[in-house]
């Protein structure tokens, strides 16, 4: 906590209904953000337990620069994966950074299952758990609002932010994602199903204390040179302008974009799609986390008809490159409304769009492949066929029948029951990422602590190499997951990368307290990777067991075909380097 040499932790215990604060001196060395909650997870978690028991955490923290400097501005989430049944870690921005430092606290823990639907309300005064019994089964706009105004009535005020799940939490589908303050999302790794098996609905977090600056001349200097460099430089440009769906014509030129099932590597549509047509055709608005000068989240209008004689709606929702891809390329979607309206169906189902889009292109291949028929899927699934895909979400979001209740396990899960598991494209249970550029996109997310393109950037390293090198590759993946456990403890939003190196963090960090140097955030982010290692341990994950789609190795990616032999030989380098890491005395 800001002026402080401890780390302010709330607990809450649904079941009990008892709340304790603990003041930890102990995880100071963690920094903050996913450091002191991948922490608090190893110590609360219960390995014996299914990874959708309610006894199990969730962590949430902020980064020991939330809200104080630009970019600064997500949230981490901590808890047992339902979808892959081990470490889950998942990051969102929106105002709750703000608003857990405003409250008072650095970590929320969050256990025990709610004797009836609730959702949680958590001040700077007070903590409690309310009735949500009216709130259940309603769509998770409709329901934020719905908490917003109720707690509006009771003279709330302050800095607030509101996260809430929609039904395919409620129902416990394993890729449930928990919304933040309307356009922002902790999506992978299945959050919502967790909050759901909890019984709670939202949670509300809002405080209005007042936190001096101690060295304030040191501070605004700090400040306002990571101000200019996020708003004099083109550091961060293209996330303003167009934003990251500028990604799909270069990488479909390369040949990198993953389309229909990953069938393909180029979409011959893409120029419809590209972010060039988004902007001209659809976008409305730019918004920012708070914290943050960029404004990097685009929102699309598309209008929706309600009713016959022509009436309509116009309907806001907010996209990027990844959504675009997952609901767009691998479902081969080919017009800008129509993936908007897939999106909108989407995120008011309260799903994760990355996994539900690379799901729903398992099934609609197994579906022409005869793994499995129309009286599974409901929908006759065909590529490009948004009305069908919408269909299909409901299908999905509610776990209509025994096929919707297995794909809402996910594409692993749904292929080893029905079949079709050389193009159920997961890796380690994760539903794979919009990028097909070489062993990096593969191996990267493989060996990541949370299986995520986001652990170690290796589709990037892809691109940036200029010739392919084996030991160089695994180099710089281990070399980037113990960066980003650094930096994400701060925490920083991943597009500010380059704007926050060493040298600055430690301006600014030391600006406001800290005594850092460069070894110090080296040992940090060790130390962190240690803990993410020791959680899958003890959930019992082992590197050896992942076993990869076939397609990843049949589809030419941006660096033509890839050898599996390579790509097995490449995990195998990598786990003598966390072997080691785990050796260490840090």
């Amino acid at each position: 906590m800001l002026n402080e040499r401890f780390i302010r932790v709330l607990h809450v215990d649904l079941e009990t209904e008892k709340i304790r604060i603990e003041r930890r001196e102990d995880l100071v060395p963690y920094l903050g953000g996913v450091g002191i909650a991948s922490k608090l997870l190893l110590e609360n978690l219960n390995p014996d337990l299914d990874p959708t028991a309610p006894e199990q955490p969730i962590v949430f923290a902020i980064g020991s620069g939330a809200y104080i400097f630009p970019v600064l501005s997500k949230t981490v989430a901590m808890f047992v994966s339902p979808l892959t049944g081990e470490m889950g870690e998942s990051y969102a921005g929106g105002r709750l950074a703000m608003a857990m430092l405003m409250a008072g606290y650095d970590a929320l823990v969050i256990s025990g299952k709610a004797k009836k639907h609730s959702y949680l309300t958590v001040s700077t005064e007070d903590v409690n758990i309310r009735d949500a019994r009216s709130l259940w089964g309603l769509p998770l706009n409709e329901a934020s609002l719905k908490v917003r105004d109720r707690e509006n009535s009771d003279g709330v005020s302050g800095k607030r932010s509101i996260l809430c799940i929609g039904p395919a939490g409620e129902n416990g589908v394993a890729y449930a994602c928990v919304a933040v303050d309307t356009y922002r999302h902790f999506g992978r790794m299945g959050l919502g199903a967790c909050m759901g098996n909890k019984n709670l609905k939202a949670i509300m977090v809002h405080g209005n204390r007042s936190i001096p600056i101690l060295n304030q001349k040191q501070y605004f200097k700090a400040y306002q040179d990571i101000y200019k460099k996020c708003t004099a430089t083109d550091m961060m440009a293209k996330y303003h302008d167009a934003g990251t769906p500028i990604n799909i014509l270069p990488l479909n030129k390369a040949g990198g974009l993953p389309t229909r099932n990953l069938q393909s590597g180029t979409f011959e549509h893409a120029d419809n799609i590209s972010g060039e047509a988004f902007a001209q055709k659809n976008l409305v608005r730019k918004l920012a986390c708070s914290g943050c000068p960029v404004g990097c989240i685009h929102v699309g209008m598309y209008r929706r008809e309600f009713d016959k004689g022509h009436e309509y709606e116009a309907i806001s929702v907010a996209y990027d490159y990844e959504l675009i891809f997952a609901l767009g390329t691998f479902l081969g979607v080919k017009d800008t409304d129509e993936i908007l309206a897939i999106i909108d169906e989407v995120e008011e189902s309260g799903l994760d769009a990355m996994s539900a889009g690379v799901c729903l292109g398992w099934a609609t291949e197994a579906l022409a492949r005869g793994y499995v028929t129309t009286k599974d899927t409901l929908v006759d699934l065909q590529f490009g066929d948004a009305a069908g895909y919408i269909q299909a979400v409901k299908h999905l979001a509610k776990r209509r029948n025994a096929f919707y209740q297995t794909l809402g396990k996910g594409c692993r899960v749904a292929a080893e029951r029905y079949g079709g598991e050389d193009f159920a494209m997961q890796i380690a249970g994760n539903e794979m990422a919009g990028y097909h550029t070489g062993y990096g996109s593969v191996v990267g997310p493989a060996v990541g602590a949370r299986h995520s393109h986001l652990c170690n950037g290796g589709y990037s390293l892809d691109q940036s190499m200029k010739e392919f090198d084996e030991d160089a590759l695994v180099e710089g993946l281990f070399k980037e997951e113990c960066e980003r456990c650094m930096t994400n403890s701060l925490v920083m939003c991943l597009f500010a990368r380059k704007i926050y190196d060493r040298e600055t963090i430690l301006m600014a960090l030391n600006s406001i307290g800290w005594e850092l140097n460069d070894a110090d955030l080296t040992a940090i982010g060790k130390r962190i990777y240690q803990t993410k290692l020791q959680l899958k341990q003890a959930l019992g994950f082992e590197q050896k067991d992942v076993k990869l789609p076939k397609r990843f190795f049949e589809t030419p990616s941006t660096n033509g075909v890839l050898e599996e032999e390579t790509a097995y030989r490449l995990i195998r380098k990598y786990v003598e380097k966390t072997d080691a890491l785990m050796q260490e005395t840090l």
